[in-house]
């Protein structure tokens, strides 16, 4: 194993492949083995898993998942990194993609697996966090584990809860589609280059099935939005005011038939609560 964990080396690499950092494509490259242990271990990595990873970057958590899993697949969207990996990352079972994360089809390449054993574990760039988490889950790819390493105020968006101030309309799609845990919190200390914020590393255990029986996903995603669209309004006006096609009258009506204050706001619904009143809504506007 190379020490991909020592500064002065990964500096020795750049320097012998005349790479750059990328600021565009967020290269920040974690130079803790520790945490990359940690990530493994959040993940249960073992020798039935096939992990995908997004943006190896230089290939340090590449390698621990190379020596723990049956299979890694790497996506890295910058070839440059193509002379350094070909180099220093000489694994039987590892195969790396160079290619756009956003635009590959991932059903293809997970065809020949079972969802069982399928997980995907990444140091995810920052700037493109949230598309790559939603296209994962919203493609309903089959994939049982996401663990990923992205930024702590993102991370903690993600694993909300009602009432907070980071829970929002985010939060209610991801926990539609899994158990989210926020596992543990990361220092910029232990990047190359320093990033300007802390980090976190974020646990998404994927349903089979959503949670909830729900009539239309796109009345319910629509009825989310729209709570969230004017945070400072109640969850009636900024609905119906977000779209008028959801009349006032009945919007308190679905409020009133589950309990509920017609003056809530809608960071303080859970997600079974936005379930009832978009299937309600769905009867009545249909």
């Amino acid at each position: 194993m190379n020490n991909l964990y020592s500064p002065s080396y990964v500096k020795g690499i750049f320097k012998k492949y005349n790479f750059h950092y990328k600021k565009k494509l967020g290269q920040n490259f974690l130079i803790d083995k520790n945490i990359n242990e940690n990530i493994i271990e959040a993940a249960s990595i073992n020798d039935k898993d096939i992990v995908i990873e997004i943006g190896p970057g230089l290939g340090n958590l590449t390698q621990l998942l190379c020596e723990k899993a049956k299979k890694v697949i790497s996506i890295e969207i910058d070839k440059d990194f193509k002379r350094i990996h070909n180099d220093i990352l000489n694994y039987d079972n590892l195969e790396i993609i160079y290619d756009d994360f956003m635009e590959i089809n991932l059903n293809e390449i997970l065809e020949p697996y079972d969802k069982k054993e399928i997980k995907v574990v990444a140091n995810l760039p920052y700037y493109i966090t949230t598309p790559i988490i939603m296209k994962l889950l919203e493609e309903k790819y089959p994939i049982n584990k996401i663990v990923v390493m992205i930024q702590k105020e993102v991370a903690e968006r993600f694993a909300s809860t009602p009432g907070g101030k980071e829970y929002g309309a985010i939060t209610l799609a991801i926990n539609y589609y899994s158990e989210t845990h926020y596992a543990f919190t990361v220092s910029p200390d232990v990047f190359i280059p320093k990033p300007k914020v802390s980090s976190a590393v974020v646990v998404f255990d994927v349903l089979d099935k959503p949670k909830y029986s729900v009539y239309s996903e796109e009345i319910l995603f629509k009825v989310i939005k729209g709570a969230f669209a004017k945070r400072r309004k109640t969850f009636v006006n900024s609905l119906s005011s977000t779209f008028p096609e959801f009349d006032k009258e009945i919007i308190v009506d679905s409020l009133e038939n589950f309990n509920l204050n017609k003056a809530i706001r809608g960071e303080k619904l859970s997600l079974e609560e936005f379930v009832k009143i978009s299937n309600f809504l769905m009867e009545r506007i249909h």
